[in-house]
């Protein structure tokens, strides 16, 4: 048998190698279900969405009406480009891109210099651009430009070359690690040669898996965050798994933790898991073998600590000393990115995906309003917290979340979310990832990355998701076994992101109209040979307000996947629903986190988990980085 290498695995292999979906008992009537809703949605899959044809769908409308004929002008400013399979970066005709930043670029000039050979000194790496950069925002603070940036996880058989497969051998390898994750705040400029980092810039700072937090919202002082290193349950050390990202209005950084689950387990086989572990995947085994010389992370020890991750987290970029706060009211999921709003009445609202198979969406609605200058310390930690319910009719619901709703009390809410949300019935998603809501209309969007998962049937049994709910296929998931993925879209009731009620279509479905024509596979009907692409991630709106679509998936560009080349970013017009290609990433890499300078000249992408020789050439070690994307006549690009 072929010994598995853990670090080989995506977060959904590992996930699923660790704790297998339970199935559904009454197997005949789920089958029952889905056989039922596949047929309602045969005819109008057929058509391209299964939102098509409901007609009563308000807002831009109904992803038929708005697609159906190309706008006779086009909104892009650039010729679409083809598919790539190399190791380097495509822009269109016209563009250039250049390397900002990469794993190892030192942040102050008493970093080590970077070195192939060791994957770079462990003093120093606290002091360098972290690992797999992911979500992003630009700040400008007084006439400075400032990034934070997202460095999600580390792959220990590059960083760490020496050791067999990667495996920390030591707690120096472990903090190594740690110390490369997290997030990096730092200041750019452009000069003669393009974009850099300003090194030794008051603003610029590491903070990672072991950076002192403060925890707020209804779980601080909670019994279910207290330890014996912090009995008031309101400190924590580290953000973890730092995926997507938000920006708010008065002028802070949301960082999101994703997959916290990987790096707590134990070496204590007697130890039984709590029973709320499984539902978020903690299991005895780690990623990192943290457990096995850092004794925080051991859940034998500190059964409290997984539950201290999983939140959303809001930095001051604008001051280096300033301590991160760990927003408990945002609810504790594997939180993909927060897209802020400001509703009708000035109330915060705050979108976020819980990026699993069968998963839910949500969104957290402030008490309070924002007023510019005003104190803005209270509006992500006393609000509602609510959960989406999709209706087949394209209309849905926010269910709150409750203690009257959900039987659970406030702090457990906060921080076992997803069993909260499994209590109100909430829609199971085709793992929802980035939400971003359009700037120019009252409209959001979330990408379903995939789930090959719906409608599966496993030793005579319905898969469902971690707590038992029906992965059914439905209008919002209309695919079984669904490997493209989907982008939905829901209009709020009122033209108010505050409201409990929305309206909803699909903007597009991933697929690949040459290998399946005539096949719901085949995707919508923006999707042709031509822009094809699946597995839909990151997402972020433009100034203009065009949609720009990053993917995380299959690019081994056979079978199913047949065309689709890399990973690549891609704009959509919400308005006629045209999607075309603008950049293709290096083959093994993600495309994820967008940003824009002040000036709207440059456009900053992410690129993670490239293969060699990225970006560096022949016989370097491959290295995350985000890139610098301008026009040649310095044009606007966003």
């Amino acid at each position: 048998m072929t010994e598995i290498n853990k670090n080989d695995l995506s977060w959904d292999e590992w996930d699923e190698l660790q704790t297998p979906p339970p199935a559904v008992t009454d197997f005949d009537k789920v089958v029952e279900s889905a056989l039922s809703r596949r047929g309602f949605l045969g005819g109008i899959l057929a058509m391209g969405s299964a939102a098509a044809a409901m007609g009563s769908l308000s807002g831009v409308g109904a992803l038929m009406s708005s697609t159906s004929a190309e706008a006779s002008t086009s909104r892009f400013a650039f010729k679409p480009i083809t598919i790539a399979t190399d190791s380097t970066i495509h822009v269109p005709e016209g563009y250039t891109w250049d390397v900002l930043a990469k794993w190892g670029d030192p942040l102050f000039s008493s970093a080590a210099p970077f070195s192939d050979e060791t994957g770079g000194d462990a003093a120093s790496a606290d002091k360098i651009f972290g690992e797999n950069t992911d979500g992003m925002e630009l700040f400008v603070i007084g006439n400075r430009q400032v990034i934070a940036v997202n460095h999600e996880y580390v792959n220990p058989e590059i960083n760490l070359p020496k050791n067999d497969k990667g495996t920390p051998a030591s707690a120096e390898d472990v903090m190594k690690l740690q110390n490369l994750q997290g997030v990096t705040v730092m200041e750019v400029a452009e000069g003669e040669n393009g974009w850099g980092i300003v090194v030794d810039s008051p603003f610029n700072r590491r903070i990672t898996h072991l950076t002192p937090m403060k925890i707020s919202g209804p779980a601080a002082g909670s019994d279910l965050l207290k330890t014996e290193a912090d009995p008031t349950g309101t400190q924590s050390l580290g953000t973890f798994n730092n995926c997507g990202a938000g920006k708010t209005p008065w002028g802070t950084y949301l960082t999101c933790e994703e997959n916290f689950n990987g790096y707590f387990g134990t070496t204590d086989a007697a130890f039984k898991l709590p029973d709320d572990y499984k539902r978020y995947g903690i299991s005895a085994e780690t990623r990192y073998a943290y457990e096995k010389f850092d004794p925080r992370f051991d859940v034998a020890k500190n059964p409290n600590e997984p539950r201290r991750a999983g939140y959303v987290v809001e930095i001051d970029p604008s001051d280096a000393s300033s301590t991160p706060v760990k927003r408990t009211a945002l609810g504790r999921i594997k939180h993909e990115n927060a897209a802020v709003v400001i509703a009708r009445d000035g109330r915060v609202v705050v979108y976020m995906g819980d990026d699993e198979r069968g998963e839910f969406l949500y969104k957290y609605v402030s008490n309070d309003v924002y007023v510019p200058g005003g104190d803005t310390s209270k509006l992500l930690d006393e609000g509602m917290l609510y959960v989406a319910r999709f209706s087949d009719e394209g209309i849905g619901e926010w269910l709150a979340l409750t203690p009257e709703t959900t039987g659970m009390k406030a702090d457990e809410i906060a921080v076992f979310t997803r069993q909260a949300a499994s209590k109100v019935g909430a829609t199971t998603m085709d793992r929802p990832e980035w939400v971003a809501v359009n700037p120019v209309a009252i409209e959001a969007y979330c990408c379903l990355t995939n789930n090959t998962r719906r409608g599966e049937v496993k030793d005579g049994k319905m898969r469902t998701n971690a707590g038992g709910d029906e992965m059914t296929v439905n209008a919002v998931n209309p695919r079984e076994k669904n490997g493209y993925g989907q982008i939905v879209r829901w209009y709020p009731a009122n033209n108010d992101h505050a409201d409990a009620a929305f309206k909803w279509d699909l903007f597009a479905m991933a697929g690949n109209p040459v290998v399946h024509k005539d096949s719901a596979y085949a995707g919508s009907q923006n999707i042709n040979d031509g822009n094809m692409f699946n597995s839909p991630d990151g997402m972020m709106f433009d100034t203009t307000g065009l949609v720009w679509i990053q993917t995380d998936g299959e690019d081994s560009n056979e079978g199913d996947f047949a065309g689709q080349g890399n990973n690549q970013m891609l704009a959509g017009d919400p308005v006629t629903g045209r999607i075309e290609r603008f950049l293709t990433g290096p083959k093994g890499s993600e495309v994820t986190g967008l940003t824009w300078s002040a000036d709207k000249r440059t456009m900053f992408v992410g690129i993670q988990h490239p293969d060699a020789p990225f970006p560096e050439g022949e016989g370097k070690l491959p290295r995350s980085a985000i890139i610098a994307v301008k026009r040649q006549d310095n044009a606007l690009v966003g």
